[in-house]
């Protein structure tokens, strides 16, 4: 069955044109690694809940909008074999530095998921 790695961060609406042109060179390298999918997702009816929402999960500010995003594996045996290639790649190097990320990237959330239906 299929392996997920999810991530929910908050960003800057003024820095939005920023972090898609990263997420593009970040599909292209995850695919070019071997993920099956990988998507980025800009909030668009994602209400303030009054105990748990999207915007509470990363504590969003005025100003910052949500993006929901995941890549889809093969399993989590390829996961762990592809992200360890990606985390070398020099391209993702550029952006992994500091402050070079467009978002507090102390509010990410992330995780790995086990697909149960596909």
């Amino acid at each position: 069955m299929e392996y997920v790695d999810g991530f929910l961060i908050a960003v800057p609406k003024k820095k939005v044109a920023q972090y898609k042109k990263i997420a593009k060179l970040a599909s292209k390298i995850w695919r070019e690694y071997g993920a099956l999918d990988y998507r980025e997702c800009l909030a668009d009816d994602v209400p303030y809940g009054k105990r748990t929402s999207f915007p509470r999960a990363v504590k969003q500010k005025t100003g910052e909008t949500v993006i929901f995003a995941y890549i889809v594996y093969k399993s989590r045996k390829q996961r762990d074999a592809i992200n360890k290639k990606v985390m070398k790649d020099p391209r993702l190097a550029k952006m992994m530095t500091p402050g070079a990320m467009p978002f507090d990237t102390k509010r990410m959330i992330w995780g790995g998921f086990k697909t149960i239906v596909a």
